[in-house]
């Protein structure tokens, strides 16, 4: 069940380089997770999808790892359908009181960044949801590995990664103070997907009940130390 689901971000003194190799620099002192748990409505295609984690009193820093086939990237606006991509996610639910924020960052490091406070869908989107502004947005450092735009779609193997930060600030300004850092249970969950690749697939870290990757209720838990 995804309430076993636990990840522990540790801090660091120093920013890590978002443009480190996997796992090097201080990224060496962050937890490394996987994304096992793919859905059997998608293609065979598994990608090995890791991520690792770690933050400062300032900023959450991000970094994902992909050995992929079957690369597409084509959307390149904020805000754009970047899920349609080869793409990699992070939801996260900083108060348990309040909405939770969906990263969703395609492999040429397009952003798609909402607020949500129920996720139940309606014709614009969700019953209760805002798309972060992009002045927040562009808060939001983006490295990427490949190109801006992949097409056409790479066969593979192919190996890449994203890293970002974001500034705690952005998750203020939406769910209101969060207080010291240190010691708080967060909600999360972690994805990979490709939904207009010629591979479709749908990858989490804590298990989904449904092809739905909008479901707080199976988010696992995030420990700040």
């Amino acid at each position: 069940m995804s309430s076993l689901m636990s990840y522990t971000i540790h801090t660091v003194s120093h920013p890590p380089a978002l443009d480190a190799a996997w796992g090097t620099g201080a990224w060496a002192g962050a937890a490394e997770g996987c994304i096992t748990n793919f859905h059997a409505k998608g293609s065979d295609h598994r990608p090995d999808t890791r991520f690792r984690v770690l933050r400062d009193d300032a900023y959450l820093y991000v970094q994902f790892a992909v050995q992929d086939r079957y690369v597409r990237s084509v959307q390149t606006a904020y805000q754009g359908a970047v899920c349609t991509d080869s793409c990699v996610e992070f939801f996260v639910q900083p108060r348990p009181d309040r909405g939770y924020f969906n990263f969703e960052v395609n492999a040429g490091g397009t952003l798609l960044l909402f607020y949500i406070e129920d996720a139940r869908r309606a014709p614009d989107g969700f019953v209760k949801f805002c798309r972060v502004d992009e002045a927040w947005g562009r808060q939001v450092q983006i490295w990427h590995a490949l190109p801006s735009v992949v097409e056409p779609e790479l066969p593979g193997p192919v190996s890449w990664g994203v890293a970002y930060r974001v500034p705690v600030a952005l998750f203020e300004a939406y769910t209101g103070p969060l207080g010291p850092l240190a010691g708080q249970a967060w909600r999360a969950n972690f994805f990979k997907c490709g939904d207009q690749t010629s591979h479709p697939h749908w990858g989490s870290w804590a298990p989904i009940t449904e092809l739905n990757f909008h479901l707080p209720a199976c988010f696992g838990e995030l420990t700040l130390a």
